[in-house]
């Protein structure tokens, strides 16, 4: 494939982010190509995050997934709350902070990153940031795609963790869905 020089094509997950800022990732993702359909785990593409990013529900092939948790490999241009290296936590409704529903104390339903399962691109280009390993878009899940070993998100549906938290990557995962929809408490 043309274009960005591709980091991790040996399946290391062991880069450290300076390698791999700014490059397109190869990575392992379970990617579903229809309704019914097994998921495949197969190398797939992940191309760097653009600005501000950290249409059928129907449409494949996709990477679902909505609950993770990670350290952020690179930015891209415009983020500012977060950097490399931080502990972060997906969420699937975002927040952009100046739509009338953000700016609202009785809803938490952002007009441009809720909940939207007919999303399948990133806000800023209307692009996807995954694809085959011969170039085919591969399409986004819920504002996340956690099913893959890398994703990019958009800077609005990411929440940061403190290191002093000295909370787990697995422990911080259940925050990602199990805390955000009430399930948490069947787990404590």
């Amino acid at each position: 494939m043309a274009g960005p020089e591709v980091a991790n094509g040996n399946g290391s997950l062991n880069l450290k982010p300076s390698d791999t800022k700014g490059k397109t990732i190869t990575c392992k993702a379970a990617v579903a190509y229809g309704p019914g359909q097994p998921f495949m785990v197969e190398q797939i593409l992940v191309h760097p995050p653009q600005k501000l990013e950290n249409e059928s529900q129907r449409v494949y092939p996709r990477i679902f997934g909505h609950e993770a948790s990670g350290v952020v490999e690179s930015v891209g241009e415009g983020v500012s709350d977060m950097e490399e290296g931080d502990i972060v936590v997906p969420i699937f409704n975002g927040e952009c902070g100046e739509c009338s529903y953000c700016k609202c104390e009785k809803t938490n339903m952002c007009e441009r990153f809720g909940v939207n399962p007919m999303k399948k691109v990133m806000y800023g280009d209307g692009k996807s940031r995954f694809s085959t390993m011969d170039g085919k878009p591969i399409f986004h899940f819920l504002n996340t795609s956690t099913f893959t070993e890398y994703t990019v998100l958009d800077s609005a549906c990411v929440v940061k963790f403190h290191p002093q938290h000295n909370l787990s990557l697995k422990n911080l995962t259940l925050l990602s869905c199990g805390v955000s929809t009430g399930k948490f408490v069947c787990l404590i």
